[in-house]
């Protein structure tokens, strides 16, 4: 039996011990250490051979992981560390820090309890760390804070140790502001981090040290020792000292929550279901003998076994051979295999009980976010929603149409695997539009399908897809939908919605859907704490995405037998706005009035949702629509002589210069640019700096479309659709 082998044995007694597991992922900005502090982590737990830590990248299995040199795939590991005597099982999940594998992030923390967030000490906080903080909280997942590359500082930078501190404590100030903007009230005190404390860690994961105050307590190592070191260049017997994966697998023991300790604050926020029933008191107490609840966080191709989905288990456990549900699917399957996870390798298990991280093969109708049960009709876990959209898209086919029943089904499994790609075929064509968070996310998904699943094809420019939504309303001016009959008409007054209660649509603060007559009185409650009218979000028909249909009339016969239609006419409107057919955002529809013909033969589908789609249509053309355009932040490290290259590359992309901090011989440019401009940024910027410049970007989310190019985005975006070139107006849409 192999390290491996020998670890899961030990791990399969381990995690029947809800005290002594820790479930906890490693986030960060893109190039911060992650992976590499993974590499560490593993190695320590003996899985791996020390020499080979931070070069081997187990968690970087895939064949573009390793090509590229960053993280794509959310992948796990699952490792026993002692501590005080006493073994402890840790499931570690290592996410992505680029932005547009971001989703991978946001699925991870549903699936652990804790979080160490890395941070470089010479960059700081980046746009990526606060995106990987909000998602951890907003998951309820408690975060650890580890200060990386401290080396750097001393060996590179050669600062002072009263500047290595400010710059420490303005990190340590950063992250806690973060924290006390996104965790829940009764956690932005306790959740705070502190060097005192124990909850602050600093090291080098590339040298493989790292040190807390409990550790510098233990070892005797302090700050004036580590900066001796680092300037002999001694920090392999720092390493021996303070060993990386000891400092901070001790810290996660001690102060980052088991499964029964932080199951009881995160079901309320991950599931709605009844929690007094015996599934939801069982996923309170993470208990092994309950209901079996599941929630499958990522699913990936092993070219032997095909499907794998990994995910946490709740409550209950799952075992070889059992005949289990997906959400949502019409029949039960059977597990295959049930695997804990190191890095590529599933080492196979008899089961796996709750409180753990388990992998299953054999359920082909699993995707990630669905859940996993016993009972056909159990409540699922709440939909995982990632803070950003979408925002570029390329149409895609195979070149051989003999390859187009092979085609879609490929595409169903990148989209089962990868929940931030939206798929659309048409299964005629074979034409498929591919939506993702940015050039590299499609680049990826295409190599895939090529490489992976053996079809070539053809593939378009990138698209940028944007946002349609209204400027002003049409209050008291309520616009008429008549149906082709003209027996029925529907009056809509539309408005565009506050840009906080729009953010808090996208976290998902009120839910998604129809909305049932009991969670009408709650549903107004919640709307009412962002400054809305609460009696009238207590009418809401239903939430789409960003959007809202609310029934704001008194007393109109047989409209609740049409409410279906309403809501359907509404949700095309939400996917095809007025403007150019592109998706709403940000718009609150009100029925006013309506008008019904009597028999339910005259108000089917045929006349019903004509007449309200062109009234929701009709109303947002009076209220003044207009087009949102995705963004990006951008940070451009650039050498000061080639400065002027990057600034001018930047305006000319309709860039936004918003500051320059100087540090030494470098500066730092700090901007947003609009998405559609991005495309070809890499080599231009590289050409620009004669390749010394090293940038991030962040999706920051959408802006009003300048006027002056309205018209041409607008005709461009029609014209590829194949609309008429002419925007319709209000009057297309009175007949």
């Amino acid at each position: 039996m192999g390290r491996k082998e020998d670890n899961i044995a030990k791990a399969t007694e381990v995690m029947h011990h809800r005290a002594n597991i820790r479930n906890l992922a490693i986030a960060a900005h893109i190039d911060h250490g992650k992976t590499t502090l993974s590499d560490n982590l593993i190695a320590g737990a003996g899985m791996m051979s020390a020499e080979l830590a931070g070069h081997a990248r187990v968690l970087d299995f895939d064949e573009q992981e390793s090509a590229r040199g960053i993280t794509i795939n959310a992948a796990s590991a699952s490792m026993v560390h002692e501590y005080e005597s006493t073994d402890y099982l840790i499931n570690l999940i290592d996410t992505p820090g680029h932005v547009d594998f971001g989703g991978d992030v946001t699925r991870a923390m549903r699936a652990v309890d804790g979080c160490f967030i890395l941070t470089c000490a010479v960059e700081g906080t980046m746009p990526q760390t606060e995106t990987v903080v909000r998602q951890a909280l907003k998951e309820r997942v408690k975060p650890v804070l580890f200060i990386n590359k401290v080396d750097r500082l001393i060996n590179e930078l050669q600062i002072t140790p009263e500047d290595m501190m400010a710059r420490f404590e303005q990190q340590i100030i950063r992250v806690n502001n973060l924290i006390k903007a996104f965790a829940p009230d009764e956690y932005k005190k306790s959740w705070q981090v502190d060097v005192t404390a124990g909850t602050v860690a600093f090291g080098s994961a590339v040298h493989n040290w790292g040190i807390t105050v409990p550790y510098m307590q233990k070892s005797g190592i302090n700050f004036t020792m580590i900066f001796d070191y680092c300037h002999s260049d001694n920090q392999v017997e720092l390493a021996e000292r303070a060993p990386v994966h000891e400092v901070l697998l001790d810290m996660a023991v001690s102060e980052l929550p088991s499964p029964e300790v932080a199951q009881p604050y995160r079901i309320p926020n991950i599931w709605q279901g009844d929690l007094d029933s015996e599934v939801g008191k069982a996923m309170i107490e993470c208990d092994a003998n309950g209901p079996l609840a599941l929630m499958i966080t990522k699913i990936w191709m092993d070219p032997h076994a095909g499907e794998v989905a990994v995910g946490r288990i709740f409550s209950g456990s799952v075992e070889q051979g059992e005949t289990l549900w997906a959400s949502g699917a019409g029949k039960s399957e059977r597990v295959q295999q049930v695997s804990m996870m190191v890095g590529s390798d599933r080492i196979p298990v008899q089961s796996v009980v709750a409180g753990n991280i388990a992998a299953i093969t054999g359920i082909r109708s699993a995707a990630a976010g669905v859940t996993i049960t016993r009972e056909q009709d159990s409540t699922p876990f709440e939909e995982i929603r990632h803070y950003s959209e979408p925002v570029v898209t390329v149409a895609i086919e195979p070149k051989a149409m003999r390859d187009l029943p092979k085609f879609i089904d490929a595409l169903r499994s990148l989209a089962k695997a990868d929940a931030s790609l939206e798929v659309s075929t048409n299964s005629e064509t074979g034409e498929a539009l591919l939506a993702g968070m940015g050039e590299l996310h499609l680049e990826i998904t295409v190599y895939r399908i090529e490489h992976e699943q053996g079809i070539k094809v053809d593939v378009s420019e990138p698209i940028v897809v944007y946002r349609e939504t209204v400027t002003g309303n049409n209050h008291g001016r309520a616009f008429e939908g008549k149906s082709p009959n003209r027996h029925n008409r529907f009056y809509c007054e539309v408005e565009r919605l506050p840009d906080e209660v729009i953010e808090a649509l996208r976290d998902g603060v009120f839910g998604t859907g129809n909305v049932r007559p009991k969670e009408a009185k709650e549903i107004g409650r919640r709307f009412a704490e962002y400054g809305m009218d609460k009696d009238l979000m207590r009418k809401t028909f239903t939430i789409n995405g960003t959007n809202l249909l609310v029934n704001d009339t008194k007393g109109i016969q047989y409209l609740h037998e049409t409410k279906e239609l309403l809501i359907e006419a509404f949700n095309e409107v939400c996917v095809r706005g007025p403007l150019a057919e592109e998706p709403c955002m940000g718009v609150m529809v009100r029925l006013v009035d309506a008008k019904l013909h009597e028999d339910a033969i005259h108000r089917g589908p045929a006349q019903t949702i004509p007449a309200m789609r062109n009234s929701v249509k009709g109303a947002m053309v009076r209220a003044g629509p207009v087009v949102l355009e995705p963004i990006q932040k951008l940070y451009v490290s650039v050498p000061n002589e080639w400065l002027g290259g990057v600034t001018r590359e930047l305006t000319q992309r309709r860039g936004e210069i918003e500051d320059m901090p100087a540090d030494g011989e470098t500066t730092t440019v700090i901007g947003k640019v609009p998405v559609a401009e991005t495309f070809g940024f890499s080599n231009s910027i590289r050409a620009a700096s004669q390749g010394r410049a090293i940038w991030n970007t962040e999706n920051c989310g959408f802006e009003e479309l300048p006027r002056s190019l309205l018209e041409g985005v607008v005709g461009e975006i029609r014209q590829r659709k194949g609309l008429k070139p002419d925007v319709p107006g209000e009057t297309y849409y009175t007949d």
